[in-house]
């Protein structure tokens, strides 16, 4: 019976989850990354480190959660920023998985995540421009924030053109991702970093075929001037590979914002994009 539905859930999933991959702008990926970087300064040096024509517009970091963002504003478009886990306040968020509908969104969420952008959204709803476009960006925990902020912005009819998040956890099932899968979310990550891995997938949500997704394009800094793309199963399933791994240092320097900074600057220099082999079969069924 678990054989039946592990198949049934990927046929499911290989045929409504393709992606025609875009060319990727290294140049962009470096402007979010480097925002992204900055939620993680105080607010005097944040104003400092913005680049060149960005205007930091408004920057808190909320009471109960420590959720910290900020909103800049750049000629035609808006950005908001969110930072990831600094605090124990942080990691109660990260910790507190249970998926939960979200009568908005009309979609399961990972229940941390909900609450930490829900905040965020009535925070910064009174500096926002309506129109004028908004861009999310942000790292680990701050990037899964930003990916369900953008749901409920888009809900309120606002325009959002871009989400780039860096080692972002997964905020909601297969089915949700599915529902949100015109999201324009490109998800960067790198090949040693678990964050993104997380949470893990567990048989009781195989069982219920309620088990947590990703969805958007998936860029893979491969180091060497090398990328790859990856969305859908082939995406979910790079987690099988640290399922039985104890952390390392090397997974938490992978996950470091400095680490993705230079692996983009090696891609702004010049960019192979490769295959990404998961060297994973199913049932006799190769995903490569």
């Amino acid at each position: 019976m678990f054989k039946t539905l592990l198949i049934a859930l990927i046929i499911l999933v290989i045929n409504t989850g393709q992606y025609a991959f875009a060319n990727q702008d290294f140049g962009e990926i470096k402007r979010q990354a480097q925002l992204a970087n900055d939620t993680y300064l105080d607010v005097n040096q944040i104003q400092a480190s913005l680049q060149q024509g960005q205007t930091l517009i408004h920057q808190n970091t909320l009471e109960t959660s420590q959720v910290s963002y900020f909103l800049s504003k750049h000629a035609n478009s808006q950005t908001i920023a969110i930072r990831g886990t600094a605090n124990v306040e942080n990691v109660m968020l990260d910790l507190d998985i249970q998926l939960q509908p979200d009568s908005q969104l009309n979609i399961p969420l990972h229940r941390g995540f909900s609450a930490g952008a829900k905040a965020v959204f009535q925070d910064v709803k009174p500096y926002l421009l309506t129109n004028t476009p908004i861009k999310l960006t942000g790292h680990s925990l701050g990037g899964s924030i930003a990916v369900v902020l953008a749901m409920y912005l888009q809900l309120e009819g606002y325009q959002v053109p871009q989400v780039i998040t860096f080692g972002q956890p997964k905020v909601t099932n297969a089915a949700g991702a599915k529902q949100f899968s015109e999201l324009p979310l490109i998800r960067v990550v790198t090949p040693l970093d678990i964050v993104p891995l997380v949470p893990p997938l567990s048989p009781m949500q195989i069982k219920n075929l309620d088990i947590y997704w990703h969805h958007g394009e998936e860029v893979i800094l491969m180091g060497n001037h090398k990328f790859a793309q990856t969305s859908g199963l082939k995406s979910m399933l790079r987690a099988t590979k640290f399922t039985s791994a104890i952390p390392s240092e090397k997974n938490l320097i992978a996950h470091h914002m400095g680490t993705y900074l230079g692996l983009i600057d090696q891609l702004i220099i010049s960019a192979e994009q490769v295959p990404y082999k998961t060297q994973i079969n199913l049932f006799g069924f190769s995903l490569d």
